[in-house]
């Protein structure tokens, strides 16, 4: 059954008030289908089914409704109903809605939330967007070194109700400063051992990050000691926070998506495509087009200056594009093989030598191959035919496969080592450089060889 041939029933048993059908389809499924199966619904609809939830439930529901729909919810309803939801919310999520609101309504809902909810809100609503901080809950379990693990499971047993994970208990002094970190399973495993001391349990070596560092650093530990969480400490490293798995995954999707339109030169979205109003849409694709555009003026600028010599050798002008299109796309290839291995950790700065090796390698490899098919069409297309003139379009594009290589691999790498982000180095832009050079190659070689004059 489709989510949309579901609609009349909910709303039918909506006109009725059927409670009991209302709490057994709340209940029945799994949270993520409920929320599926509600997305024709409008919010006052959508708060109706919510409220035969109870409240653990509710809020699992709509922490799978999307966005827009949550922040719709949020702005329509009741301000006291609405507030006791959001007391309830994760950390993290309910600071990102809470951010998404507007501010008249957030001004309304902040002095109706309990006062240390809202404390914490405030708390985290500091940290800059892209950070640890921003991405991160204060909703984790804190247990004493100087606790026996009797005491510590009974602690966990109190706190248990309210954390969003227990997979890692930290262990930390009276100020908060991180000691160290006990797992949930080594906890349980203690339990014969009721009086042993947490501290002499605990890992004290733990890997942490700063909450100001960037979610995307924060993604990429978390993947490489492959944990289900991380700690967040500020500079007196007091723990301040945690970001679990579910966030990081949220982390790369995100960077990913940005990445993608960085790569395609559009300025990444701040909402979905069809959210996007569309002046929006026009000036994010815009400012790259521009940039672009004044690219392919030099382009024909340099074609400008030898056109003399196009007047003078006719056939010169067939070859252009195989020329500029090769260079192009070799540039993007090695760009994005490039990016998308320094994203991954595959290679760093300090390898930059041995990028550059292997980008020569590979340019010559895959200028010979081609420059020999490039032969073969200049056997086809020069007329009269001369093999000596034919041998200036191989010799061209095995230097411009060369040049589309370095430059495509070299660019990002540069951008990565002035600290901007290399997606950046988008691959219409290495084209956009690759044309001009691969014209400039084009001519000198024809010029060298005495095919026409300089």
């Amino acid at each position: 059954m489709t989510n949309t041939l579901y609609l009349p029933e909910l709303r039918e048993m909506l006109a009725e008030n059927n409670a009991a059908e209302l709490r057994e389809f709340c209940t029945a499924l799994h949270p993520a289908r409920t929320a599926e199966f509600m997305e024709g619904l409008t919010a006052e609809e959508a708060w109706a089914v919510l409220l035969h939830a109870e409240t653990p439930l509710r809020v699992e529901i709509f922490g799978f409704f999307d966005d827009d729909k949550q922040v719709e919810i949020v702005e329509k309803i009741g301000r006291e109903e609405i507030a006791s939801l959001v007391a309830e919310l994760p950390h993290d999520d309910r600071v990102d809605l809470l951010a998404e609101a507007d501010d008249a309504v957030v001004d309304e809902l902040m002095p109706l939330i309990p006062e240390e909810e809202r404390r914490d809100i405030q708390r985290l609503s500091r940290y800059p967007d892209e950070t640890a901080g921003a991405v991160m809950t204060s909703d984790f379990a804190r247990l004493s070194e100087d606790w026996n693990v009797s005491q510590a499971i009974d602690e966990i047993r109190r706190q248990s109700e309210d954390l969003e994970t227990i997979y890692y208990l930290y262990v930390v002094d009276e100020e908060d400063h991180l000691r160290g970190l006990i797992s949930f399973r080594q906890l349980i495993s203690a339990m014969g051992k009721p009086d042993k001391k947490i501290g002499d349990l605990m890992e004290r070596d733990l890997v942490t990050v700063n909450a100001m560092d960037d979610q995307e650093e924060v993604a990429d530990m978390v993947a490489r000691f492959d944990l289900l969480a991380i700690p967040v400490v500020d500079d007196e490293h007091r723990l301040v926070g945690i970001i679990t798995h579910d966030d990081v995954i949220d982390v790369v999707r995100e960077e990913a998506v940005e990445d993608a339109y960085r790569i395609a030169a559009v300025a990444p979205l701040e909402a979905g495509y069809l959210e996007t109003h569309l002046l929006t849409l026009t000036w994010k694709r815009g400012i790259w087009l521009t940039i672009l555009f004044f690219g392919a003026l030099l382009t024909a600028t340099t074609l400008d200056n030898y056109r003399t010599n196009l007047d003078e050798i006719k056939w010169l002008v067939l070859f252009i594009p195989l020329v500029v299109s090769t260079g192009g796309n070799t540039g993007n290839q090695s760009a994005t093989l490039i990016i998308t291995a320094l994203k991954a950790g595959n290679i760093r700065l300090r390898d930059w030598w041995r990028v550059v090796w292997r980008e020569m390698l590979m340019g010559i490899l895959l200028g010979g191959v081609l420059g020999m098919v490039g032969f073969g069409v200049g056997w086809l297309l020069i007329t009269p035919f001369s093999f000596y003139a034919a041998t200036a379009i191989p010799a061209t594009i095995l230097l411009v496969v060369i040049f589309g290589t370095l430059c495509g691999a070299l660019m990002p790498l540069l951008f990565h080592r002035m600290g901007l982000d290399p997606a950046m180095m988008s691959n219409a832009f290495v084209a956009g450089v690759i044309d001009v050079a691969g014209i400039l190659i084009y001519m000198r070689v024809v010029i060298s060889m005495g095919l026409t004059h300089s």
